[in-house]
């Protein structure tokens, strides 16, 4: 799995930084895009990529400030040009769904596709298929604010290929039958159990990508022991008051609740116009200090979920 920064300002855009989106690449069979969150201009910023808005299918929204929702209605529309005629699933706070009906309407925009709407009014498990589980947490930030936690199921061990070759199944068809089912019957009656002839699970992936948010440390226990988290860091550490004044974090808080949570990687993001290029390092430093292994995300910034 991928996680690609499309936009890691705060509040408004800057010549550094546009306002959030992130999308992360599933890495399933289809190669899904899930987008998080939609800030103004995010379909401007997919145009530098190799990303392809028809690939996106979820969108998951953090809160309904402007800097996390402006771009919506024109990626949704753009979408339809772009040759997405699939489902497009939008998670969100109550209120979502008007905002985006609203400005299709009053726009006399016409969709290529259906759009499913999932408005979130509490901390609960949201989506669930066979590859994944997403669950919300909610967080402080003067209005209604989520955070997503995305968990990868565990996957099946390799084949022991030779264990089979070993008792005479040549490779073809039957592997793939083999690993699909808990048991398999041979033509000659003999019954194979899968748990004899594959390694241990390959360990599913976790990650979570915070909304805006004030400090909390109970959160740690929403995100203890994921992969990665992606957390706002709006302010630098010696701001702590501005922080809770105006609800957002500072990075060495963000520090300490990925420290907190043992999480693998930190990556922050959501950095404030009034810090430019030349400050990035000393932001960085704050948070190393506390959590050694962060990262301050930029525009079309990627990291790969090891």
């Amino acid at each position: 799995m991928k996680l690609t920064f499309l936009g890691t300002g705060a509040g408004i855009p800057s010549k550094e930084r546009n306002v959030s989106a992130i999308v992360l690449n599933t890495a399933n069979a289809n190669n899904e895009l899930w987008l998080f969150d939609c800030g103004e201009a995010t379909q401007h910023q997919i145009l530098h990529t190799s990303l392809k808005p028809r690939k996106i299918n979820k969108i998951f929204i953090t809160h309904l400030h402007g800097d996390h929702i402006f771009g919506l209605p024109g990626l949704i529309s753009s979408r339809s040009f772009l040759g997405g005629d699939d489902t497009l699933t939008i998670y969100g706070p109550l209120g979502i769904k008007q905002f985006v009906e609203t400005s299709l309407q009053v726009t006399d925009t016409h969709l290529a596709y259906p759009i499913e709407f999932v408005e979130i009014t509490e901390a609960t498990s949201i989506f669930e298929d066979d590859q994944f589980v997403v669950d919300v947490e909610l967080l402080d930030h003067g209005v209604f604010s989520l955070a997503y936690r995305v968990t990868e199921k565990d996957k099946l061990g390799e084949l022991h290929v030779q264990k089979l070759k070993d008792l005479g199944i040549k490779p073809g068809p039957i592997y793939r039958e083999i690993k699909d089912n808990e048991q398999t019957t041979l033509e000659d009656g003999t019954i194979l159990y899968r748990k004899d002839f594959l390694g241990a699970d390959k360990k599913g992936k976790k990650l979570a990508i915070f909304g805006d948010t004030k400090y909390v440390p109970q959160q740690a226990s929403f995100i203890q022991d994921v992969d990665v988290v992606v957390h706002e860091a709006t302010f630098s550490a010696d701001k702590e008051d501005l922080a809770y004044k105006y609800n957002h974090s500072t990075t060495k808080q963000a520090a300490l609740l990925a420290k907190d949570a043992n999480v693998g990687a930190l990556i922050l993001t959501h950095i404030s116009s009034r810090y430019q290029k030349g400050d990035e390092a000393v932001l960085l430093e704050e948070a190393q200090t506390i959590f050694p292994n962060t990262f301050i995300a930029h525009d079309f910034y990627e990291y790969n979920i090891k």
